[in-house]
């Protein structure tokens, strides 16, 4: 019996089996993977020092937590391959957006424990932050074991599940938001004669220390934003520029736009 199984093992699925074993919170005999072709399963399994199964029913099968980090359109196929041998004492994680708890349970047409988060691809880099939630059915010691697992990819905090999409709006998407931000100030710098690489390392490495600062001062960002303008100053005069283009509503717009999405999947 494996400790954990993944069915899917691309970008998502990737990031937290590699921050799961980096962590040693699992080791690799444990943990057992099956991705859609054999190829890709024996190549992802060869990397990573892990099992490969030969069907997503046999990892299903023989595994305590199964983890799917497949597509949300593969939910139900995927769901219909495995749910026969699925029983009493595993648990399945959940990895996609629209697919709630109520939903997974009954694609499975039975009881069954299953646990649902949302992480970010910053978790690719350890620095993800993963929104967590759970059915009546999983008890408080595999949440807990599951919520340290999660956190093996940088934050995982729980959160009810009515609050998800607009999670998914707030860090599941936001990320290329923050990538436009960074490239369009590297634009601007490339424009004033910075070279680009060095623009686009400056850029990254300032919304970063500033993200930093956030989190370890306890600041408000406001008031981070005013100890940074001083009283006719060059950034005062930007941050002017910023309100007068729309910039906080159009952050605030994107933000409900891929919560609404979300809800429509």
């Amino acid at each position: 019996m494996y400790r954990i199984g993944f069915i899917g093992m691309g970008n998502m699925g990737s990031a937290l089996l590699s921050g799961m074993l980096h962590s040693e919170l699992v080791c690799r005999e444990e943990v057992a993977c099956r991705d859609a072709t054999d190829e890709m399963t024996n190549r992802t399994a060869q990397k990573l020092g892990i099992h490969a199964c030969g069907s997503n029913y046999d990892l299903a099968k023989n595994s305590e937590l199964i983890v799917l980090t497949i597509k949300p359109q593969y939910y139900a196929e995927v769901i219909a391959e495995i749910a026969d041998t699925v029983a009493e004492g595993q648990t399945i994680l959940t990895v996609a957006p629209g697919k709630t708890l109520a939903w997974v349970k009954e694609q499975f047409g039975k009881d069954v424990a299953i646990v649902r988060c949302m992480p970010n691809t910053p978790a690719l880099v350890g620095e993800g932050c993963t929104a967590v939630c759970r059915n009546e059915l999983v008890s408080d010691e595999t949440y807990a074991q599951v919520l340290k697992l999660l956190a093996a990819c940088g934050e995982a905090h729980s959160l009810p599940e009515k609050q998800f999409d607009a999670f998914v709006g707030l860090c599941g998407s936001s990320p290329a938001y923050v990538y436009m931000f960074i490239e369009a100030m590297a634009d601007a710098a490339v424009l004033e004669g910075i070279p680009r690489d060095q623009a686009y390392t400056f850029a990254a490495q300032t919304v970063l220390g500033s993200a930093r600062m956030v989190l370890d001062t306890g600041k408000h960002p406001g008031a981070l934003k005013d100890a940074v303008c001083s009283p006719g100053g060059t950034t005062i005069e930007a941050v002017r520029v910023l309100e007068e283009e729309g910039f906080r509503a159009s952050v605030m717009h994107a933000v409900m736009a891929a919560a609404e999405k979300s809800r429509l999947m």
